[in-house]
């Protein structure tokens, strides 16, 4: 064991071999070596990164989800944007929480449902072709017809175009369109291109130039870029779920910044005279989403033991060691919108009660009902290496009053919860403000039509708060509003909310410069990183 010193100041000790359920030891090493090996044959020359990186201003960048599709429109990691192949008509002002300008110069909308969006005029596709108001229409359409949740978020009725003049109607007065706009699903490509599961064509600053789904893209500097050309010649964005691997990558410089490294390993890292580790609060929550289709989780009380026997705090300073703090609502309590609420009482005596109302006894070390004891299926996922841990440590407790849980991994956690009705837990991470307000997150999550609506939620009152507030223009209202609706999914425990992790983002400060660490997460490879 060692004992490691959190940001929160709490002196923790991590037993290692606690994590047994993630796989043998062996198993683990074997990973270890084979992704290692997978980055030295995708990333490296046989000079290593850094020797080729002194012939051309070069940047390798190792994130912590793969993708197998670069369908800007559907896919789900938002790679395309995040690795600089697209942009979207509006960005996100993560100091003010505003919707700034990016491909689109200027909008108006006054009655908030009949849009004017001016364009920009300098912009070029990479493949040189023009961005007139007719390619960011068929752009808009194409998501439109490609996904259903795009279609529930726009809105949108008619588009027409004129020159560089967008003119938009959406189906009702929405008066926080616009901010929908900032999604990257809605990114703008020539969709007269063939083949954009593999090769999107964007207006990024950097072009595709080879993609190995699951494995990496390497992209090279688009030199027409309207906002100005990159001084990097090239970069290599490259995919592996495993924590401790991208670790152990960076340390060996195979590559030079590295998402969401191992919580553990970052004592370590910080050791190191030519590494940075940088811990950044974001707009995100971990969540344990509950399947309210299941008949167990139908009745209120046991969805009130299941918050019960989380303990936030405990999971926050001995798996986050810190980098984070205890959720007691989906927003970030400095955001605007955020309720507050008093502590709630929580451990295993309060669980038990709530499920003695709910008709629940412990008996023979097993809670039970109707002589049938209570379990659950446990949905969890490696890409975000905390996840598994927090539900190791909710199975461990919900075991101590006779809880049976199951844990399932699974890959791409939307796909399968969207798909599959057979289990009653997930532990789940989403982005709550990605746009900046609470409108996303709520409709998406807990609207009938949401695209993220796992639990399965149909309540009508949530419903008519959602669809007052998608409707409201004056900000202090729509906090008003987004409380309430908080204040519902709290108050029917709507899903459980867990923690608000620290993005973490540590890299060679001595080759790489103007790395910003985003809130929302969508920004990462940008015109402006560069090399020393």
């Amino acid at each position: 064991m060692k004992s490691i010193k959190g940001k929160s100041g709490y002196q923790l000790t991590i037993f290692k071999g606690s994590h047994k359920f993630l796989g043998s030891k062996l198993l683990q090493v074997g990973s270890l070596f084979l992704c290692i090996f997978l980055l030295s044959a995708c990333n490296r020359s046989t000079e290593g990164s850094v020797e080729e990186s002194s012939q051309e201003r070069h940047i390798n960048f190792l994130y912590n989800f793969a993708t197998n599709s670069l369908d800007p429109h559907v896919d789900s990691s938002y790679v395309p944007l995040r690795a600089g192949i697209t942009e979207t008509l509006v960005r996100l002002d993560e100091e003010n929480l505003t919707v700034a300008p990016w491909l689109a110069e200027s909008w108006e909308g006054e009655d908030g449902q009949h849009w004017t969006i001016q364009l920009r005029k300098d912009v070029t596709f990479q493949n040189g072709k023009e961005m007139d108001a007719e390619a960011v229409k068929a752009s808009l359409e194409r998501a439109l017809q490609e996904s259903v949740a795009i279609q529930n978020a726009l809105k949108i009725e008619k588009i027409e175009a004129d020159g560089y003049t967008l003119h938009i109607s959406t189906k009702e007065p929405f008066p926080e369109f616009i901010s929908e706009l900032v999604n990257p699903n809605v990114s703008i490509i020539d969709v007269t291109e063939q083949d954009i599961v593999n090769n999107p064509v964007g207006t990024g600053p950097f072009v595709l130039k080879s993609f190995s789904p699951g494995s990496k893209l390497e992209l090279d500097r688009y030199d027409d870029y309207w906002d100005g050309a990159s001084n990097l010649d090239s970069v290599t964005f490259s995919f592996n779920e495993d924590a401790n691997a991208r670790s152990l990558a960076l340390k060996s410089g195979q590559v030079d910044i590295v998402y969401r490294p191992e919580v553990e390993s970052l004592e370590s890292l910080e050791t190191m005279d030519d590494l940075k580790v940088e811990s950044t609060a974001t707009f995100r929550v971990h969540q344990m989403t509950m399947n309210m289709e299941r008949k167990s989780l139908q009745d209120i009380n046991v969805r009130r033991a299941i918050d019960a026997l989380i303990d936030r705090q405990k999971i926050v300073d001995n798996i986050l060691l810190g980098y984070g703090e205890a959720a007691v609502s989906p927003f970030l309590p400095s955001l605007p919108f955020a309720p507050s609420y008093e502590e709630s009482e929580t451990g295993a005596h309060i669980a038990e009660k709530y499920l003695e109302e709910a008709g629940y006894s412990l008996e023979n070390g097993k809670m039970q009902k109707n002589g049938e004891q209570l379990k659950f299926t446990l949905l969890t996922y490696s890409a975000r290496a905390d996840l598994p841990l927090i539900a190791q440590v909710f199975q461990s407790d919900a075991k101590q009053i006779g809880i049976d849980v199951e844990l399932r991994q699974i890959d791409i956690p939307e796909e399968y919860m969207a798909s599959n009705r057979d289990w009653d837990l997930a532990t789940y991470s989403n982005l709550t403000a990605p746009r900046g307000d609470a409108g996303y997150y709520l409709n998406a999550t807990y609207h009938p039509t949401g695209a993220l609506n796992f639990s399965g939620a149909h309540e009508p009152e949530l419903t008519a708060i959602i669809d007052k507030l998608n409707q409201t223009v004056g900000q202090e209202e729509r906090a008003v509003l987004a409380e309430q609706a908080a204040d519902y999914v709290h108050e029917n425990v709507i899903n459980s909310f867990v923690l608000h992790p620290s993005t973490i983002v540590a890299y060679n400060e001595n080759r790489v410069e103007n790395w910003v660490t985003a809130k929302s997460e969508y920004y990462m490879i940008t015109n402006l990183l560069d090399v020393k």
